[in-house]
């Protein structure tokens, strides 16, 4: 997901509008800039989708604010070379933490067993210096929660109301060179790539036997 800055400007083209609508797209990109300005060496955030669909277990919570400067620690140690996780992206180190309060997080508490650092929150100075940016990226995720959860008539379906369908399908596992995971319903995949927010490399979807063991039929 973070690529070099010299390489051009943020990429928002390629997402699918039944996953990502375009407006939480924006706010998200427009979030990970209002961050590059106060951390210039951080690199542009080429996939909005791929922290929306991304698990959040080895991050500590869903998509919000917080969450997004979390991923930009991840991206400025990829920019730096420092090795910021172990144990397949789930253990966030000192190295992490280092970063993290660079940026204006805390982790006030032991590490914990099986992730480290990786529960850090905005300090009161933080949550202050990036408040209007927070609170339009609040009313966006707001949005996109009425859309995608509300099952009306009125909700947001994506092109599989507009065919008749469900909107359901089987997901499975779809993994990075990091060791972190998606889960994804392969023809979207298909669609376009999905890339990592801490190594930049596109998720894949492993061998068909690991795959098939580990779908899940998707609720929608």
């Amino acid at each position: 997901m973070p690529r070099n800055r010299n390489t051009g400007a943020v990429r928002l083209v390629g997402y699918d509008v039944s996953t990502t609508p375009p407006v939480l797209a924006a706010e998200l990109a427009a979030a990970w800039a209002d961050i590059q300005r106060h951390h210039p060496e951080l690199p542009d955030l080429a996939a909005p989708e791929s922290l929306i669909g991304e698990s959040s277990s080895a991050c500590g919570g869903g998509l919000s604010f917080e969450r997004l400067l979390h991923e930009a620690v991840h991206g400025i140690a990829a920019a730096r070379g420092v090795r910021d996780t172990s144990r397949a992206g789930r253990y966030h180190n000192r190295r992490f933490l280092a970063i993290a309060e660079e940026l204006g997080l805390d982790h006030p508490e032991e590490p914990h067993p099986s992730s480290g650092f990786s529960l850090v929150a905005l300090t009161p100075e933080t949550r202050r210096r990036y408040r209007p940016t927070i609170e339009r990226l609040q009313r966006a995720l707001k949005a996109y929660s009425v859309a995608t959860e509300t099952d009306t008539g009125r909700s947001f379906r994506g092109p599989a109301a507009r065919h008749g369908s469900s909107g359901g399908g089987v997901r499975v596992k779809a993994v990075c060179d990091c060791g972190r995971n998606v889960r994804v319903v392969p023809s979207v995949l298909a669609q376009a790539p999905i890339m990592c927010g801490a190594c930049g490399k596109p998720f894949r979807i492993p061998d068909v036997p690991e795959a098939a063991a580990e779908a899940v039929v998707a609720v929608g």
